[in-house]
């Protein structure tokens, strides 16, 4: 577990210059992201050469995460696993994921404006839960006599490694990191990363093995998206996709194909449903406001009755007009009449859960524009932990639209309703 005690100390870099030197070694790596996350998950994929999937004790479910840790075990050499936020961050925590699973906590610091506390920062951090620490990786560090006074206030944690001060960082924008596919250099950047990793070979060598139960095989599950055809969205102004979520509707029976309404592509005619999940339409909106073959075929697609699952970023693209972060308005696909402008701050963070009838499916949301509507929602998720309302869902005809991200291995019998045609 690579954590640290605060977002901004470096675990990403860390993590995926950590993946990339492990790979390059001809090791087999995986690795797997603590929280919900779409964007960080991108460059650890680019890093190690392997999907990454989502480790939460409460969206995901202990059964599940042990799941994906076991079938990973069993095809990799390494498993690393990025946390979220600092390491006691969160109900659950990253700390909970590590204790849970029995995984040896990898510190990251940022050691640019310190020395000597260092230690006393590290000590903290494993005693505060306690967790287990395997020891440190020092970021932002200055020289080797810096590293030197680090090493020496850890005490009995080793310093498995050091990583200096990066001239040129990764690009960000308001949701997070800039995507890997829009950095021409990212590969360039990472093999540098993992170049300038310093690692200490003699305490590498004592990390012990961690021993994952494989659990039950789970029982066979019903297929009731047998013969459908799901139509997904999938361009640079809809990204934001889990990879449980498209393993989900497989395992339901859904065959899918995917489509780029950035590209002008019409829904395919033979889609029996359409997921639009969540994205950057923001960034894309007047190139979106301008594909008029793409809109055409989803209001055709809505007047036809084919349900379709619009995810924060879908529904900004299907309200009436999206407002841009320039203050510049672009008409949309118009199918839930209303109003998405972008804010400069935050406006919805956190775990969710929707209490459908077929029970609760669990997600998150995360975003910075606000929809004005005058469409009452159908219903409204409530926040984990604090129970308090949280996100508005909205239906119109076929549509089923909110700013709620899903994670459909949490309820797949919900998931399955949602994509199937109701009775008129």
């Amino acid at each position: 577990m690579v954590s640290a005690m605060a977002s901004g100390q470096g675990k990403t870099s860390v993590t995926a210059a950590l993946a990339r030197k492990l790979a390059r070694q001809g090791k087999r790596v995986r690795v797997f992201k603590c929280g919900p996350d779409f964007i960080d998950p991108t460059l650890l994929e680019r890093a190690s050469g392997a999907p990454v999937h989502t480790l939460d004790l409460w969206m995901v479910g202990p059964d599940l995460c042990r799941q994906q840790l076991a079938q990973a075990a069993l095809a990799a050499d390494v498993i690393l696993i990025e946390g979220v936020m600092g390491l006691y961050d969160g109900t659950p925590s990253s700390a909970d994921v590590a204790r849970e699973f029995g995984v040896p906590v990898m510190a990251v610091i940022d050691a640019s404006a310190m020395a000597q506390t260092a230690g006393a920062l590290v000590h903290g951090l494993r005693d505060y839960g306690p967790v287990e620490m395997a020891g440190v990786i020092a970021n932002r560090v200055a020289s080797s006599g810096h590293a030197a006074m680090v090493a020496a206030s850890l005490r009995d944690i080793p310093l498995f490694a050091t990583l200096p001060r990066q001239d040129k960082s990764l690009p960000e924008r308001h949701l997070g990191l800039v995507l890997p596919n829009e950095v021409n250099d990212i590969d360039a950047m990472l093999d540098q990363l993992a170049d300038q990793l310093a690692f200490d070979d003699a305490a590498w060598n004592t990390l012990r093995t961690t021993r994952i139960a494989i659990p039950p095989a789970p029982a066979a599950s019903p297929t009731p998206l047998s013969g459908k055809t799901i139509a997904v969205a999938r361009d640079a102004a809809f990204i934001f996709l889990y990879p449980a979520n498209v393993d989900t509707l497989r395992q339901l029976g859904a065959t899918l194909v995917y489509f780029s309404p950035l590209a002008d592509e019409p829904v395919p005619q033979n889609a029996d449903a359409v997921y639009l999940p969540g994205g950057y339409p923001e960034l894309h909106a007047q190139t979106l406001s301008q594909a008029s073959t793409w809109q055409a075929s989803i209001r055709a697609a809505h007047a036809d009755g084919t349900p379709i699952v619009a995810e924060c970023g879908g529904m900004m693209a299907l309200a009436s007009s999206l407002t841009d972060q320039s203050g510049a308005s672009w008409p949309m696909a118009d199918l839930l009449p209303g109003a998405v402008t972008m804010q400069k701050r935050l406006a919805g963070l956190g775990s969710q859960g929707w209490t459908t009838a077929d029970g609760i499916l669990r997600g998150h949301t995360f975003h910075y524009s606000k929809l004005e509507t005058a469409v009452t929602p159908l219903a409204r998720t409530v926040k984990h932990p604090s129970g308090v309302e949280g996100e508005a869902l909205y239906q119109v005809g076929s549509l089923t639209a909110s700013y709620f991200h899903a994670y459909f291995p949490s309820n797949p019998a919900a998931v399955a309703s949602l994509f199937m045609k109701r009775a008129s």
